[in-house]
């Protein structure tokens, strides 16, 4: 079943005016920033669900179906926000911190600011907002699905940027996760400034390129 509005229409109904959709991207990678996007959709406009029929969570489309809904949700949306957090920031407060930083970042960066959030899994408890967190909530609520790839979207073209400067990595294809050939770079080459020292895999590297 594709993602839909009927939690959106349903929290409209109980008196929100303003529901946003939030996910993130780059949790679990070993390389790279974390990156979250808040996106609130226009759910009075018919003809929007008929332009984003198809849009789904971002690991179930290709890259390029991922940019087409990209530009389209950044046409259609009421107000849509991205925020990066840096891989020093995840050493230093760890990852499910990073991750909250950056969905509250991109929370409070959407005018007017929301009054209910739709949240892929993670809470916000520091926000005083009213708020559903559920797993697979990127596989039900469309304004979910449409913030997974804005974040996703938003984290593989910096990802892309990164491989440039560190070619021998592969960010570009693997974009930081723990791949193999990601595994055989670290172990000939070490690790890199952008690289989150504080993940296991990379605690026992001695050597770290400069």
């Amino acid at each position: 079943m594709a993602p839909h509005l009927e939690k959106e229409i349903a929290l409209l109904r109980q008196g929100y005016s303003v529901i946003a959709g939030i996910d993130e991207a780059g949790r679990g990678a070993w390389a790279g920033p974390v990156v979250a996007a808040a996106v609130v959709l226009p759910t009075n406009h018919a003809d929007m669900v008929v332009q984003l029929h198809g849009l789904d969570d971002s690991k179930k489309l290709s890259a390029s179906q991922r940019d087409q809904y990209f530009d389209l949700i950044g046409q259609l949306a009421v107000d849509s926000a991205t925020c990066a957090v840096s891989p020093e920031r995840i050493d230093e407060i760890n990852i499910l911190a990073a991750t909250r930083q950056a969905m509250q970042t991109a929370i409070n960066s959407l005018t007017p600011l929301p009054d209910h959030l739709l949240i892929d899994y993670v809470r916000l408890p520091q926000l005083n907002i009213h708020q559903d967190a559920f797993a697979k909530a990127d596989r039900i609520s469309l304004s979910v699905a449409a913030a997974s790839v804005l974040a996703k979207v938003t984290r593989d073209r910096i990802m892309i940027t990164l491989a440039k400067q560190y070619p021998q990595y592969g960010f570009e294809r693997h974009k930081g996760y723990g791949t193999k050939q990601h595994q055989a770079a670290l172990q000939q080459y070490g690790s890199t400034p952008i690289h989150r020292l504080t993940f296991k895999p990379l605690r026992a590297l001695s050597n770290r390129l400069i």
